[in-house]
C-alpha cells in the first residue's frame, strides 16, 4: 500500500481550481490499487470535503488533512480523526496584535465536527478575495472569540494582506517570542499567513496517518508547492515539488515535477515513481 498526500491548489488542482480528467484518471487508478491518497490543504475541512465531492472522489481509501493538519477526516468512517486546536485567549492575542498593523485575520466557527463558518472583524477586501474559493457563510463580531463557545477551539486563523505583505512579516516577527511552542506562522502563498497549533502541520499529519495505518514511511509520497507544504515534502519517503512550486520548495524536495500543475504535473511524476 502507497499514501499519497497532496496539496490542492496549485498542486492537484488546475489553474481553474479542478481535478482535470487526466489526473482524475490517475487516482481513480491509484486507489483501484487499494492505495490510499489525502486531500491536504490549509483549506478548512469542509472546503476540502466540496473539493473532493466535486472532482467525484467516492471510492474507499481517501482521508482529508484540513486547515494544514490540525484536522485529519476519515472517510470511510465518515469521522474526525485527529483535531488540535487554538484556545481563545491565544485567538483574542493574535487578533490584537494584526489589529495594531491593521492586518485582517479571521478564524472559524465549528459545528458537527467541521468548520461551518468564517468569523470575521469586518467584511472587507480580503475576505471577499478568499470566499472565491471558500465558500463558507460569513460572521461578523468585532472580537473573534465573542462567537465562540467557551470550549471552542479552532483550528487556525488565516492572516490576508492582499496589497503589503510586509504587514504580514511585522506580525510574524512582532509575536515571534510569544509564538514559541504555542503557535506556527506558514505562508500558504504570498498573500496568506497561515496561524495554527505548533504541534500540528501537514508534516505531522503525514507521521500521524503513517502509523495509523500502519504504512512505512518509505512508501509516502507528498507533493506540494508552498511553504505550509515543506515539512510534509520532508516528511515524507519521496517528497514532490511541483514545477510550478516556488524554489525554497524545491529545494527541500527528493524531485521536482515535469510539468506544471495545469498540466497534469502530479499525475506524471508519480505514474514514473510509481514504475
Amino acid at each position: 500500500m502507497k499514501l499519497l498526500f497532496t496539496d490542492l491548489d496549485d498542486t492537484l488542482l488546475n489553474n481553474k481550481s479542478q481535478v482535470s480528467p487526466g489526473t482524475k484518471a490517475f487516482l481513480d487508478a491509484f486507489l483501484a490499487a487499494g492505495n490510499r491518497l489525502v486531500l491536504s490543504s490549509g483549506r478548512p475541512l469542509s472546503s476540502v470535503m466540496e473539493v473532493k465531492e466535486s472532482a467525484g472522489l467516492h471510492q474507499p481509501g481517501i482521508f482529508l488533512s484540513g486547515s494544514n493538519g490540525t484536522r485529519i477526516y476519515d472517510c470511510d468512517k465518515q469521522c474526525t480523526i485527529l483535531k488540535k486546536g487554538l484556545p481563545l485567549p491565544w485567538v483574542s492575542y493574535l487578533q490584537n496584535q494584526a489589529k495594531d498593523l491593521s492586518l485582517h485575520i479571521h478564524t472559524y466557527r465549528e459545528k458537527d465536527g467541521e468548520e461551518d463558518a468564517i468569523i470575521t472583524p469586518t467584511d472587507d477586501e480580503e475576505i471577499v478575495f478568499y470566499r472565491r474559493k471558500i465558500h463558507l457563510p460569513l460572521i461578523l463580531s468585532e472580537q473573534l472569540a465573542d462567537a465562540l463557545d467557551d470550549d471552542d477551539t479552532p483550528c487556525k486563523m488565516l492572516a490576508i494582506s492582499l496589497h503589503n505583505p510586509d504587514k504580514l512579516e511585522s506580525f510574524r516577527s512582532n509575536i515571534a517570542a510569544w509564538a514559541k511552542n504555542k503557535v506556527r506562522t506558514i505562508y500558504s502563498n504570498n498573500k496568506y499567513l497561515e496561524v495554527y497549533p505548533w504541534d500540528a502541520g501537514k508534516g505531522s499529519s503525514l507521521l500521524f496517518l503513517s502509523d495509523y495505518l500502519g504504512v512505512p514511511i518509505s512508501d509516502t509520497y507528498a507533493a506540494g508547492d508552498a511553504e505550509n507544504d515543506i515539512s510534509m515534502l520532508t516528511a515524507a519517503g519521496c517528497g514532490i515539488a511541483m514545477k510550478n512550486a516556488a524554489d525554497t520548495v524545491k529545494a527541500h524536495a527528493d524531485v521536482v515535477t515535469d510539468l506544471t500543475n495545469d498540466q497534469d504535473g502530479l499525475a506524471d511524476m508519480m505514474r514514473k515513481l510509481l514504475l
